[in-house]
């Protein structure tokens, strides 16, 4: 099993890459996130990699961090979702972005990525959300230092939660925004805050 590939950046394609590790040539394919990250030919470079084997063939995958690779193992354990899918929502969707749109269940964020349509954002939506760790999100909504936990800092999607992103979704804003301010303001005002408070604050985050 091949983990991880140090070489310098030889060529990249749309989706691909070739690494010379010590002469040696290793086509990868991976998100246009990733490439862009790896830089220019004849520059160093370091990835990680996830390797499938079938009866035909034998592919490998490159990451340029441990939160899209992991994203990637995920997203794969959806029916429908295989590693051209995978790697197209990883290339428009951060990692961080990918945890808010399934918190969210915002499909339309799901479907920028080719070959996601209403149906399979649906079922991505279905069996991942309740698999975001709560830390993917608090740093990026609540400000929280990476590696620090706090019982407000990572507020879970509850009852007021909820029922705020939907009051704000009803007055015209879009389903991703108005749960990343509430998420953020539940992260401020902490876990006794009731709808009415959260849909207040979350007004006054959209609006700043």
């Amino acid at each position: 099993m091949i983990a991880k590939l140090k070489g310098l950046l030889d060529s990249t394609g749309l989706d691909w890459a070739i690494i010379d590790v010590g002469g040696v040539g290793y086509l990868v394919s991976a998100s246009s996130r990733t490439l862009r990250r790896l830089g220019g030919a004849g520059e160093a470079v370091s990835v990680l990699t996830e390797m499938w084997v079938s009866e035909d063939k034998m592919q490998l995958f490159a990451f340029a961090d441990v939160a899209e690779r992991d994203w990637f193992r995920l997203l794969t354990t959806v029916q429908g979702v295989g590693a051209r899918v995978a790697l197209a929502v990883l290339s428009v969707l951060s990692p961080e972005q990918i945890a808010q749109a399934l918190m969210a269940q915002d499909k339309t964020a799901l479907t920028q990525a080719d070959g996601v349509g209403p149906k399979l954002a649906t079922r991505m939506i279905s069996e991942l959300k309740d698999k975001v760790p709560s830390l993917a999100l608090a740093p990026t909504l609540a400000g929280t230092p990476a590696g620090k936990t706090d019982a407000a800092a990572a507020p879970a999607a509850n009852g007021a939660v909820a029922d705020a992103v939907s009051a704000l979704v009803n007055l015209g804003y879009k389903r991703l925004e108005a749960f990343a301010a509430v998420t953020t303001c539940a992260a401020r005002l902490g876990p006794e805050a009731g709808v009415s408070e959260l849909i207040r604050a979350g007004l006054k985050e959209l609006s700043a």
